[in-house]
């Protein structure tokens, strides 16, 4: 699967016991299927001053001497590049694409230019064939040439010689092959993955977030691990990390179909549990190979609470401020695509300061560690580093960096959450019976929480919005529907019902008696919304809090 591994076998089959030297041309680009490449280049891999009488210049790569047993040296990543005249015999050699003696009568311009490009060529070649050129075929077509050398100190080719070096072509062929597709493959699904996970992550007020994403090394393929955070209502914020089992292109497209699957049930305002559920019949329906695990988590910054379910996912680690790290107790249930699973929502304490930390198996398991035991030493690792680390980034790194080097065989998704939550005096919240009093009632409750917050200019612009979403709202509600005031750094209306018909701006005409409270509302606020939810729909907008 590896370019340089597959040049490093062939040198080390043909040099020194078959030929003093090996030249590689290869196409330039390589071709990944069935198209054709812009022109040859050759890859110089010489061995001495003996063999190569021309200056070695930096980049050249070496070969083993002439006559020695000794192992051949590592490969350089990059070989120096030799390009042929578009004319010379050489690039005519070159394109023929047939195992021949390049050396034969006539191709001495070519020898010479292969060996010291830009010299004069030689009086008079060294007797007997000394250089055999044999094409590189792979499925479709001719991807480069094999050019074997023989110094004057020992025998010259024979006519068997030119089976000999068409196998090794063949070979080296079909290696250049799968490591030109996987190569394309991988960048490929790297580039789908990256695409699709978060580009930033939401600036929500009561929680600090921040993400790494680490891919496997290069000699894995690129994974489905994913991470995701979603506002929503009330300033909540739903936050998910997940992991499609297997490593491939089709991993990743896999993953990006469940990462949208998610973003639309988030939409929704379900529970994690019920998240969860709506996933598994979905993932079901995208194949039964299909195999993912995923725990979804809400928090809450002024209820100051985490409610978290998990579909055989690692467990999440909380990280208290006061240093404590506890591994989550959350039942893991089966992971996504088994189907007929019943999810379960655990709720719990989000204590202000402390620090979630979600991520995938990347992290916690290896070829030498299980999951247990990877998750008992990251717990312990969050828990002997915990003191006074203020940064969530610096926390990040120092987590990735228990790895320390060494091959990684899987991607690692790392998502924490710091939870910051309201102070209690910076939100109202009530419960209004829908009746035609209603509107009254939520002015003159609005009308006392700005004062009490000092924000006497808001109450006239305020009022007009809220008694406008109010009354719309009881016109659809047949339970009683709630009116939250938020103070950030800016001010935040929501009112929330049981009805699922969300309310759309619309122009209204001259002779209309209704229809122009939103406009009223697109006009005044900031920032305005509607969004459905799983018990009705909330109406929110936002205006900005003059300086002091």
């Amino acid at each position: 699967m590896d370019l340089d591994g597959t040049l490093r076998e062939l040198r080390r089959a043909a040099v020194p016991a078959f030929a003093d030297a090996v030249f590689i041309h290869l196409d330039d680009p390589l071709p990944v299927g069935a198209e054709r490449s812009t022109g040859p280049v050759v890859l110089r891999l010489h061995s001495s001053e003996r063999a190569l009488p021309a200056p070695e210049p930096a980049g050249t790569v070496p070969c083993a001497d002439p006559g020695t047993a000794r192992p051949a040296p590592p490969l350089p990543e990059v070989a120096e590049r030799v390009e042929p005249a578009g004319g010379g015999r050489l690039a005519e050699l070159l394109r023929d694409g047939r195992p021949a003696f390049g050396d034969a009568p006539g191709n001495a311009p070519a020898v010479a230019e292969l060996l010291a490009p830009g010299t004069e060529p030689p009086g008079t070649p060294p007797a007997g064939h000394r250089l055999i050129i044999a094409p590189l075929h792979g499925s479709h077509h001719a991807m480069g040439t094999v050019l074997l050398l023989r110094s004057a100190g020992r025998p010259a080719f024979g006519g068997d010689d030119l089976l000999v070096a068409s196998q090794l072509a063949t070979h080296t062929a079909l290696g250049v092959q799968k490591a030109v597709m996987y190569g394309h493959e991988a960048a490929v699904a790297d580039t789908l993955q990256h695409t699709m996970l978060p580009s930033s992550l939401p600036e929500t007020t009561g929680v600090r977030l921040a993400s790494r994403y680490l891919p496997a090394s290069k000699t894995a393929q690129v994974g489905g691990d994913w991470y995701d955070a979603i506002p929503l209502p009330g300033n909540r914020v739903a936050l998910i990390v997940g992991d499609v089992m297997g490593h491939s292109m089709t991993s990743a497209a896999i993953m990006g179909q469940l990462r949208t699957i998610v973003q639309t049930l988030a939409g929704l305002d379900l529970p994690p549990n019920e998240v969860l559920h709506h996933l598994d019949e979905q993932a079901q329906r995208l194949g039964n190979d299909h195999i993912a695990t995923c725990l979804y988590a809400i928090y809450d910054p002024i209820a100051h609470r985490l409610l978290m379910a998990n579909a055989g996912h690692p467990p999440a680690v909380l990280l208290y401020e006061d240093g404590r790290a506890e591994v989550l107790g959350v039942p893991p249930g089966a992971p996504i695509g088994v189907g007929g699973v019943v999810f379960e929502s655990v709720e719990m304490a989000a204590p202000t300061g402390a620090t979630l930390v979600l991520y995938t198996d990347g992290l916690v398991e290896s070829r030498d560690t299980d999951i247990g035991s990877g998750v008992e030493a990251l717990r312990t690792r969050l828990q002997g580093t915990a003191r006074g680390l203020t940064s969530l980034e610096v926390l990040c790194d120092d987590v990735l960096g228990t790895l320390g080097p060494g091959t990684r065989d899987d991607d690692i998704a790392l998502l924490t959450a710091r939870f910051e939550g309201f102070p209690p005096d910076s939100v109202g919240y009530w419960f209004l019976a829908p009746h035609p009093m209603t509107a009254g009632q939520a002015r003159r409750l609005t009308r006392r929480a700005l004062r009490r917050w000092g924000l006497d200019s808001l109450i006239d612009p305020t009022e007009l919005m809220i008694s406008e979403i109010v009354t719309n709202a009881v016109r659809f509600a047949s339970r009683p529907l709630s009116l939250r005031l938020l103070r950030t750094d800016v001010l935040r209306c929501e009112v929330t019902d049981d009805s699922p018909q969300v309310p759309r701006m619309r122009q209204p005409g001259p002779g209309d008696e209704s229809g122009r409270g939103l406009c009223l509302v697109n006009q005044l606020a900031l920032r305005w919304g509607a969004t459905r939810v799983s018990s009705g729909k909330v109406v929110w907008f936002e205006q900005k809090i003059p300086p002091k």
